[in-house]
């Protein structure tokens, strides 16, 4: 694990070497065992290492034995022994034991179809000196971050943003689509960025770049749905002896180390069905647990994690915390965070990390099971606003019920009654692909007709026409079948995995998601979708599967999520530094938001009038960044 840079300049002057020593250095905090460079004319690699496999033996970059081919490498093969035995038996040697090595070779032997061969999570990019061509790949879901950007006749490249804005001269401008995006999405979605001209690299694509040529882009995998519609009506039963081993193959494949494995356990579902697949393979080993509480009962699910822990036998860390805490860390949330990302469970996500690091390298997450699954509440919420809009009287639903959403008392507990009715009712007449996200983001069309200042507007496109492109390009047929398609695309990749990648390896600790997985992956892609949602119940057979290894209470529970109590904190620790991020003066002087909206919105929380928590916090990262970024 680490963070990878470069530049390929082959038109232009020399690669300097200090400017990608410069963008190397801007990602110590990914890779801190290790930094190398290599520098020719034409192309520079740089690489942070966060030392896992071959301890003594993987620094990077890598050369082929007539140092032809160059390689940085950030993330982990979990199939890198067997194919390093395979490409032993077609006549290649190996100077290391490291995975990094295991792909320089599959590129002398397939060239761009190496990336077909692996089952792991990664971003790399090989310099082929004979071809003269850079080839950078990204793994298949996304788990590893690449961005990118073509500058004065070069093109860099970075596992983060900073390590390209660390190059002298790049400029620094707001891409007002990808503005509008953020303020819904609360992310921006893949490949644009929150800055015109840099971009990332889409899950499961590669890109080739080299002289005359210029940069092509091509997709090397992709979800293909279509399978799960094409089975004949099955019971549960005859899917779950596949489930079972394909959780226990990835999740053993996914312990493998030089170093000690643990695991993050929130005490929900996924994330105990990996802690229970990790105690069944550590064959006895004790397996090291790690869980965040918080002193408002409503998000707090720490009793879930001791319960599973106990159950399984885990040696079980808890870390408390606290508004005060999270307020500090709020403050300086950009040192780590390059673009606005307005998801707030980044903050007990990085201290937990934080807390794991204090006794492990590795831990492996439980992210990936509501996509794999369609776990999320939105997908039988979509079922229940068919039926409220069958049953229910037109004049109940457009007179009689707005009302009394009206005099809802306002409630700042997590996913409260108050919060989860305004959201349902939000999604009343919007386009499927629309309202998923409506239900799952902040900002809304209405909103930001008041909120953005009238010379930004005419340059915004439809805010969800990404996720309309993904359902367009998505094999299947059935609605919620494309749903979960969109949902990998934008909310894991941009979301999820975003959040686990950025707050983990800001306390330099490798994360791994075995529930994405590629033999899980294409077995969840088969699976009759009457099988993940049967009826209003979620993850159906998932939960059966696991009835087996884990409690009762563990597998009915409802589906909480991991948030942040910032309604509440907004009144107190968090109070002093939102109303300075979002006062008037800052606002008009920045010109993107109306002073007037953002006050109202202000006015609504702190009186308790109404709960602004998404909108505030999204607009609050937003702040904070561009003070960093921009206008610094």
């Amino acid at each position: 694990m680490c963070g990878i840079c470069g530049i390929a300049s082959f038109d232009q002057a020399p690669v300097d070497a200090q400017a990608l020593e410069r963008m190397t250095r801007s990602l110590a905090h990914r890779g801190p065992d290790d930094q190398g460079l290599y520098c020719d004319p034409s192309v520079g690699l740089g690489s942070r290492r966060l030392s896992i496999i071959d301890l003594a033996g993987g620094h990077q970059p890598i050369a082929s034995e007539d140092e032809t081919l160059w390689i940085a490498f950030n993330g982990e093969i979990y199939n890198y022994r067997e194919l390093r035995r395979h490409l032993i038996v077609m006549g290649h040697h190996f100077r290391t034991s490291s995975d990094t090595e295991v792909i320089l070779h599959l590129y002398e032997e397939y060239g761009t179809q190496c990336v077909a061969h692996l089952n792991g999570m990664f971003a790399f990019a090989i310099w082929d000196k004979a071809a003269r061509r850079l080839f950078i790949a990204r793994d298949r879901m996304g788990i590893k971050p690449l961005y990118y950007m073509q500058h004065e006749g070069r093109l860099l490249f970075g596992s983060e943003l900073k390590a390209i804005l660390a190059y002298p001269g790049v400029p620094r401008r707001i891409d007002l689509v990808a503005l509008n995006e953020y303020l819904s999405y609360e992310y921006v979605p893949t490949p644009r960025t929150i800055l015109r001209d840099i971009h990332r690299l889409p899950p499961g694509h590669w890109l080739l770049y080299g002289p005359g040529e210029g940069l092509r882009l091509e997709p090397y995998w992709d979800l293909r749905l279509e399978r799960s519609e094409w089975q004949p009506p099955v019971d549960w039963r005859d899917y779950q002896a596949q489930l079972d081993a394909a959780l226990h193959q990835a999740v053993a494949a996914e312990m493998v180390s030089d170093v000690p494995v643990g695991v993050l356990l929130s005490g929900g579902l996924d994330s105990s069905t990996v802690a229970a697949g990790m105690v069944r393979a550590a064959g006895g080993s004790p397996v090291d647990s790690f869980s965040i509480a918080f002193e408002d009962a409503s998000f707090d699910e720490s009793g879930y994690a001791r319960q599973v822990a106990q159950h399984l036998g885990t040696r079980h860390h808890e870390l408390k915390l606290t508004g005060k805490t999270a307020a500090e860390l709020t403050a300086g949330i950009t040192d780590f965070l390059d673009e606005p990302f307005a998801d707030s469970s980044l903050i007990p996500t990085y201290l937990l990390s934080k807390f794991a690091r204090e006794h492990v390298k590795v831990v492996l997450g439980g992210d990936g099971g509501d996509e794999m699954f369609a776990g999320y509440p939105t997908f039988t919420a979509h079922r229940l606003i068919q039926m409220y809009e069958r049953v229910v009287p037109r004049f109940a639903r457009s007179q009689i019920i707005p009302r009394v959403i009206q005099h809802l008392p306002v409630s700042f507990n997590n996913i409260s009654f108050d919060f989860k009715v305004r959201r349902f009712l939000s999604g009343r007449g919007v386009p499927l692909q629309a309202r998923h996200h409506r239900w799952l983001g902040a900002f809304v069309d209405e909103q930001k007709a008041e909120l953005l200042q009238d010379w930004i507007k005419p340059v915004l496109p439809d805010t969800y026409s990404v996720s309309y492109a993904h359902a367009q390009r998505c094999d299947a047929h059935q609605p919620l079948n494309q749903l979960l398609y969109n949902d990998v695309k934008t909310y894991l990749e941009g979301d999820i995995l975003y959040k686990v990648d950025r707050s983990s390896m800001a306390a330099s600790l490798e994360v791994r998601v075995p529930l994405l997985n590629p033999l899980v992956v294409d077995l969840a892609m088969r699976l009759p979708f009457s099988l993940k949602l049967k009826g209003f119940t979620g993850k159906y057979l998932l939960k059966k599967t696991m009835a087996r290894y884990l409690p009762r209470e563990i597998i009915q529970r409802p589906k909480k999520g991991f948030n942040m109590p910032v309604a509440r904190w907004f009144h107190d620790d968090l109070r002093p530094l939102l109303l300075d991020m979002l006062a008037g003066e800052r606002l008009r002087r920045q010109g993107f938001f109306e002073a007037a909206f953002v006050q109202r919105l202000l006015d609504d929380h702190l009186s308790h009038r109404r709960d602004q928590r998404k909108e505030l916090w999204t607009l609050l990262i937003f702040q904070l960044w561009y003070d960093q970024y921009v206008s610094a």
